[in-house]
């Protein structure tokens, strides 16, 4: 009956030994595999890296992952040369294969995300205007709300406020409500559906457009991780995507 004791008790220690010692390697490699993301998807901060899976040790042994998670918080994308930073993109990675040096790792597939507030996508739109949450309805059908005084939105096109009486005009509040659309996997396009009526001036219709559409940009995912989905929340705008035989280092 001792020995069955000593038995036990040295295989709880043991099976502790190798949970701790299968820990400190996951922790360490993770930490690797975050500096190497870094440096292979040029990126200008060091992602935050998950592995999964227990044990992680059989797992390197067999050159093979089951599951990875990149996130990368504080992302910048631009919009027409302006700056926006993009909330959290993520990356879950599936069957992860290494080469026989661990100098190169490509995942069998991928789901990415990236997330943006309505704050940040004010901060990156044209001057003067405000993006907001168009309703259930209008997010729906994939719409932000535009909001901002016209001379505001109009502010470096060659019309200006004086003459001919367009004081009043100008200094009226303009609603809009601009379709959201991916384009070639990275780039969000914002396309006003429709713009206010009640502007008797010739060609101002073209230069609101001109100002109110506009492409914004997202860096920042695993090649060749492309974006299919895109969605208007109460947040902010939700980015999804797919792929496949995606590198993530190397």
């Amino acid at each position: 009956m001792r020995a069955l004791r000593i038995s036990l008790i040295t295989a709880v220690v043991l099976g502790g030994l190798f949970v701790a010692a299968d820990r400190i390697a996951v922790n360490y490699a993770e930490s690797e595999v975050a500096d190497k993301v870094r440096t292979s998807q040029g990126l200008s901060k060091t992602p935050d890296v998950s592995i999964n899976g227990f044990p992680f040790l059989t797992q390197v042994a067999g050159k093979s992952l089951d599951e990875v998670e990149v996130s990368l918080k504080g992302v910048e994308a631009t919009a027409d040369g302006r700056p926006v930073k993009i909330t959290e993109v993520k990356a879950e990675l599936a069957d992860v294969k290494f080469d026989s040096n661990f100098s190169s790792a490509v995942a069998g597939t991928a789901d990415g995300s990236g997330r943006v507030t309505y704050e940040d996508l004010t901060r990156a739109a044209p001057q003067g205007a405000t993006i907001a949450y168009a309703g259930p309805e209008r997010a729906a059908q994939g719409q932000v709300k535009v909001v901002g005084p016209l001379m505001d939105l109009l502010k470096g096109s060659d019309r200006s406020s004086g003459g001919s009486g367009l004081g009043d005009l100008l200094n009226q509040e303009v609603t809009v409500y601009s379709k959201v659309q991916l384009v070639d996997g990275k780039t969000v396009r914002l396309t006003a559906e429709s713009l206010p009526g009640g502007i008797p001036i010739p060609g101002l219709h073209g230069l609101l457009r001109d100002v109110l559409d506009y492409d914004l940009t997202l860096e920042g995912l695993p090649t060749p991780l492309k974006l299919d989905q895109v969605s208007a929340t109460e947040q902010g705008l939700h980015f999804k995507g797919q792929g496949r035989d995606v590198s993530l280092i190397g």
